[in-house]
């Protein structure tokens, strides 16, 4: 099978969709003859990358079997070379958010719904990286016999590295003798509840207890989830946690390897929020490969990664009382943490692992009729 991948969002762009895309075609390309043509440059040049690669695919579609696309924002190029390439198979990955962004009250929420959601039911499958996704695309119409779901994986060679607490106290700048990391990596998103959990929850928690959170920044400009950074600063200051809550901006993915392998605890959070969702929940996972305990909100995509009881725990959503119980009891005991986190690595090794999604997307491909 000849595989061609398009991206428009890869690393070194950081990101959940970037971090994605190389997964899945950096594993297909091990497993069979892919072609990945990929933007690198981020948001800003897609005004540019996306009618070149248009173009550029009408010239080299005939020596190729499928069409990938990495999100469902290519899907009207899927449409476009269709039209001249009418026997090869046209499949996108859907994530979350390319399904909620058709409930966007805005100028581009309603481009989306008039041309990528119709575009999406004309392609001849739908990679969902989650069941909830899964859910809320045939709310909005598209046939349920289009969509399949297949998890996001990882690598552990990638995420899993042996570092100290000393490490991690350089990163932050700080005495962590006697302390007991939370951490939490992700977005500054309203969904993924950092905000939340800083004021109903670290205020509940013992003084030694300190929150780390890390992720990427949203520009004012983009189309999309809200930049929540300001917020969560403003509940740090507003409930003096300054001691006791980091909020970093952007860290390099090698820093952020070091919290994932040394903290104590991993949490995500989530919250219930309109017009946006988790689709899966990739940090949780990475998390879990590294031998961490995690915490989940029982959400969304977050059901998708975490077994409660197998990899991680999943809890009530804005429950405060019973985020504070579990967290407690988690950081009490240190040899529960230990063992518990060798169980959930191997089975996030077992279930997640890369080459494992890699071949559930070639069997997807391969089982695509065409008639």
């Amino acid at each position: 099978m000849r595989i061609l991948f398009i991206s428009r969002a890869f690393p070194p762009i950081l990101g959940g969709i970037e971090n994605q895309n190389f997964g899945i075609g950096d594993s297909l390309s091990k497993l069979a003859h892919t072609r990945i043509i990929a933007n690198k440059s981020g948001k800003k040049n897609l005004p540019v990358f996306l009618p070149w690669i248009s173009v550029k695919t009408l010239f080299i579609l005939s020596k190729y079997d499928v069409v990938l696309l990495g999100d469902g924002v290519l899907s009207p190029i899927g449409v476009f070379l269709k039209f001249f390439y009418p026997k090869k198979k046209y499949i996108s990955i859907v994530h979350g958010l390319d399904i909620t962004f058709a409930h966007k009250k805005s100028c581009l929420g309603k481009i989306y719904r008039s041309v990528n959601i119709p575009a999406l039911k004309k392609l001849d499958k739908l990679i969902m990286v989650g069941q909830e996704t899964i859910t809320e695309a045939i709310r909005i119409g598209i046939p349920a016999e289009k969509c399949v779901f297949i998890p996001n994986g990882f690598y552990l060679d990638e995420i899993c590295k042996s570092y100290s607490r000393v490490d991690m106290e350089k990163l932050l700048g700080m005495d962590l003798k006697g302390k007991k990391i939370i951490f939490r990596g992700g977005r500054y998103t309203k969904h993924k509840g950092v905000e939340w959990f800083i004021r109903n929850v670290m205020p509940n928690l013992p003084e030694d207890y300190i929150l780390v959170a890390a992720g990427g920044g949203i520009a004012g400009k983009t189309a999309g989830d809200e930049n929540y950074f300001p917020k969560c600063k403003k509940a740090v200051a507003d409930l003096h946690l300054e001691n006791r809550v980091r909020l970093l901006l952007n860290v390099p993915r090698p820093d952020m390897k070091v919290f994932f392998n040394v903290c104590d605890l991993y949490i995500s959070p989530n919250i219930k929020t309109p017009g946006s969702m988790e689709g899966f929940g990739i940090t949780a996972i990475e998390a879990a490969a590294c031998g961490r305990v995690v915490l989940a909100s029982n959400l969304e995509g977050l059901k998708d990664a975490i077994s409660d009881g197998q990899n991680g725990f999943l809890l009530e959503p804005e429950n405060a009382e019973v985020w504070t119980k579990k967290i407690k009891e988690v950081l009490l005991d240190d040899n529960f943490r230990k063992e518990f986190g060798q169980k959930a690595k191997q089975y996030t090794i077992a279930n997640y692992s890369w080459d494992i999604i890699a071949r559930r997307y070639l069997e997807v491909m391969k089982n695509v009729n065409k008639s």
